[in-house]
């Protein structure tokens, strides 16, 4: 138990440092490669903010843990939400500019509603990771077009600006972008054993453990990319990393997962509970983010609301531990 728990935070500690490296190493080499500042953005480095869930998610399977991969996605996506962005909009509130941001609040509440008409049948089978997975290359090839497209919009400028902070020589862009990847690997594999581990000796589900340990743990960069840019005055960067991480996590962590480890029967409480809070939230974000005849923002009162929902969603999973 104790070796579990160390693990555990060994894990997380590795997982968020070599996840920082692969993400800067990686943005670093596609600058050097030519590509615009706005794709590297867009589909770089939200690429590289997901890896953690990505392949902690699909190490979980591989070893015949797909609950604990299925609440890694739904709960990182409620950390994101609830915790991250409800934190961020408290020290800076979050003004949404981005034309694209907006284009992809609707495009998020899609996929969110995709994956609890997937999940409705207790079931998820390849036939249905194979739908999230064409979802996700299709996401990846908007994500391009508007990176290419997007001349001029204010997430293009924030990305530049942030790049430039981050520029580093070909060779050193390289060691980092395979190092830090090696790393997350794992570093993932090191946080599965011990969250399974810790699970099977307090006899708590892997659904469980994926929703709150993991999923706060994988979440950790986007809590730090997104409070630094707010803090910068980086707003759309700020939104843009949770919103563009939450769709990564439904159609590529769980469409992953699920064809690693098919799903025969999903829990009850996946659908009553952990989706519908997950919903609930992108509903919110949707709401305060995109404006409606107004500039679109999370301010503090906002922000608090959503820290709310995420605390009582979590006294919710303690009372049905101890139910």
């Amino acid at each position: 138990m104790t070796l579990a728990a160390l693990a555990i935070l060994v894990g997380f500690i590795l997982l968020v440092w070599s996840a920082d490296r692969f993400v800067d190493g990686a943005a670093a080499t596609a600058s050097h490669a030519g590509m615009p500042p706005l794709l590297i953005g867009m589909v770089i480095v939200g690429f590289g903010t997901s890896a953690p869930e990505m392949v902690v998610s699909a190490m979980a399977a591989a070893e015949g843990n797909p609950e604990l991969a299925l609440g890694n996605a739904l709960g990182s996506n409620i950390v994101n939400t609830g915790l991250i962005l409800g934190v961020t909009a408290m020290i800076a509130p979050i003004m949404v500019q981005s034309v694209i941001v907006k284009k992809e609040l609707p495009l998020l509440f899609a996929i969110s509603l995709l994956l609890g008409a997937l999940l409705w049948n207790g079931v998820l089978g390849r036939g249905e990771a194979a739908i999230l997975l064409i979802g996700f290359f299709s996401l990846i090839s908007w994500s391009i077009y508007s990176g290419i497209k997007g001349k001029g919009d204010p997430l293009e400028t924030d990305t530049e600006q942030e790049l430039q902070e981050k520029t580093m020589p070909l060779g050193k862009a390289i060691f980092w972008l395979v190092f830090g990847l090696v790393l997350l690997v794992v570093s993932s594999r090191i946080l599965v054993w011990g969250a399974v581990t810790i699970a099977q000796s307090l006899g708590i589900s892997d659904l469980i453990i994926g929703l709150t340990i993991v999923a706060l743990g994988t979440s950790l960069p986007e809590l730090a990319a997104s409070i630094a840019a707010a803090r910068k005055g980086e707003h759309d960067i700020a939104i843009g990393n949770v919103v563009g991480s939450n769709m990564f996590n439904i159609l590529a962590v769980v469409g992953i997962a699920g064809m690693i480890s098919p799903i025969a029967s999903v829990p009850e409480a996946v659908l009553s509970r952990d989706w519908l809070v997950m919903m609930a939230m992108t509903v919110a974000l949707f709401f305060m983010a995109y404006g409606f005849g107004r500039q679109g923002r999370i301010n503090r009162v906002e922000g608090a609301l959503l820290l709310a929902g995420y605390s009582a969603y979590n006294i919710w999973l303690v009372l049905s531990v101890m139910a």
